[in-house]
């Protein structure tokens, strides 16, 4: 009997989540935007505590956070759509480059009979359908001005959300965490609940300074080294990488692809494979030795976590979940106590001693 009450609770908790996930997925429209908001909050949040701790009234900090979080966003747009563009404009010679490539190599392995048909088989059609379907689906793959037009009551609505969202969240922060103490703790917990709703926030924000400037430096590293190899638009590769670093794991390989197209687009030779193999090199050196340098033992993340949460962040909701998703599992983390607190630890030492 306990054995089989064990099991329908198993079961109720499956049934749970599964609805719990399926009802994100069909909200994405209205739900995402506000928890990208509540993220870019308490990231900003020492913003608004320096405006209190002056004195002003708290308009005036959700009015800065606002203000950065728009200047990021058009920042970003500006930024990308160079790079993509152009890489739009290489795709033909870097299609021909490859397809030589790819006849080159055959060429090489032809001595290998059987191999060499298997590959001829497999390779040919699929490089001639490619070319086929290149000129016939361009037109569906770029969206025109009717697609942008039918698209842009939903961006504007998202929009209009995430700013509504990002200001009252801003503006009422203490408010909504001392209800969240009221209403989800004992009594007797409630000031202990709400101490560590702020050291939440007030960690996550300095993680996530601390990896701002790693980024940055990375950022400007890539930039110099692009201009030094002769890449085009070297100084946006620069900010390219220092944006989608905040993406860990698949914003890196995303940029390792972008930049092996661009090698093959204007180099010839060996020199192609210069710019993926030297931000290979330079993201290795962040992520192994500067950002644990940086942030220390006491919040460094799990990696199968950190991998398991972006993936089900941009399975869920595309790319705008894998930019919320270790902000949100970090935040989880330290509300839960599952990172050591800094303070603490050296009296763990001297415990330990």
């Amino acid at each position: 009997m306990h054995r089989l009450e064990t099991l329908s609770r198993i079961a109720m908790i499956v049934i749970a989540v599964i609805a719990v996930v399926a009802a994100l997925s069909q909200v994405e429209s209205l739900l995402a935007p506000v928890v990208l908001a509540l993220v870019v909050g308490i990231v900003l949040s020492p913003i608004s505590d320096a405006w209190e701790k002056r004195g002003l009234s708290p308009v005036w900090g959700a009015l800065t956070s606002l203000v950065i979080s728009l200047m990021i966003a058009v920042l970003l747009v500006l930024v990308i759509q160079p790079v993509v563009s152009e890489l739009m404009r290489q795709a033909p010679k870097v299609m021909d480059d490859m397809r030589s490539t790819i006849i080159h190599m055959r060429h090489m392995f032809q001595g290998i009979q059987d191999a060499s048909k298997e590959v001829s088989d497999a390779i040919t059609p699929a490089t001639d359908g490619a070319k086929d379907s290149g000129g016939n689906g361009d037109k569906s793959a770029v969206p025109d001005a009717k697609d942008l037009v039918m698209l842009a009551p939903s961006i504007i609505a998202q929009a209009l959300i995430y700013v509504g969202a990002l200001f009252f969240f801003q503006l009422s922060r203490g408010e909504i965490y001392n209800w969240i103490a009221k209403h989800l703790a004992e009594p007797s917990s409630r000031g202990a609940t709400a101490a560590r709703l702020r050291k939440a926030e007030t960690r996550v924000s300095r993680y996530f300074l601390t990896i701002t400037v790693v980024n940055g430096g990375l950022g400007l590293a890539v930039g110099v080294a692009m201009q030094l190899i002769g890449l085009p638009n070297a100084p946006l590769w620069g900010l390219v990488a220092f944006l989608i670093n905040y993406i860990l794991y698949l914003g890196p390989a995303a940029l390792i692809i972008a930049l092996g197209f661009a090698g093959v687009a204007t180099f010839d030779g060996v020199r192609v494979i210069l710019p993926p193999l030297i931000y290979i090199v330079l993201n290795a050196t962040e992520a192994q030795f500067v950002t644990p340098a940086a942030i220390g033992r006491q919040m460094r993340l799990n990696p199968l976590l950190v991998f398991l949460s972006l993936t089900f962040g941009i399975w869920l909701w595309g790319p705008l979940g894998g930019i919320v998703a270790i902000p949100l599992l970090l935040w989880a983390l330290v509300l839960t106590n599952s990172l050591p607190d800094p303070k603490s630890e050296p009296e763990q030492k001297l415990e330990a001693d």
